[in-house]
């Protein structure tokens, strides 16, 4: 991982999307944000809403992420928008909408550190993406969770390592070693 060139990609941080099984990985997140703000590098914020008519809707019958208050960030992140390079809200698990591949290119990002909820969906998804369209993804393993429960979150992990490569899977001590190791990375 680049510092210099790299962003914290904070994926679907929502209150519809915390649960008894992703409750516990907000104070990870936040950490990890704070670390990356003293370091200076830019802050990504994703907000998902399911519009009516989706795919999520038409085919799987997943109805969501609809109101504001499910789609709001989680309160301890809130705080974190305004100061954030960027808040995108997008109707699709990938931050690769057009605006968000956009500002990616447009900001010379190379690397892209994901964290957030959920795993299994928009972070992984979004890693992928990242990876197919020639950005070195990582993703941040204890800054992540699956609404769905740890069996989720651990599958996306494992399809994670095969696809992207297991040395894209990083802890959040590794991260914040790294971006801290160039004073000033992002001043």
């Amino acid at each position: 991982m680049e510092p210099r060139s790299a962003a914290l990609l904070v994926i679907d941080v929502q209150q519809g999307f915390v649960n008894r099984h992703s409750s516990g990985v907000v104070p990870a997140i936040v950490r990890l944000v704070e670390g990356w703000r003293a370091a200076g590098a830019p802050v990504v914020l994703t907000r998902f809403h399911n519009e009516p008519d989706s795919p999520y809707e038409k085919i799987t019958g997943w109805t969501r992420l609809r109101t504001t208050e499910e789609q709001a960030l989680v309160p301890e992140l809130a705080a974190f928008a305004e100061d954030a390079a960027t808040v995108i809200d997008k109707a699709q698990a990938s931050i690769f909408t057009p605006e968000g591949t956009e500002i990616i290119r447009d900001s010379g990002w190379s690397d892209l550190v994901l964290c957030g909820i959920d795993t299994d969906a928009c972070v992984y998804d979004s890693a992928v993406a990242a990876y197919q369209s020639g950005y070195r993804p990582w993703i941040v393993t204890d800054a992540c969770a699956s609404s769905g429960g740890a069996q989720y979150h651990d599958a996306a992990l494992l399809l994670a390592a095969r696809n992207i490569g297991a040395s894209q899977l990083v802890t959040s001590e590794t991260v914040l070693s790294r971006i801290h190791e160039i004073p000033e990375a992002h001043a």
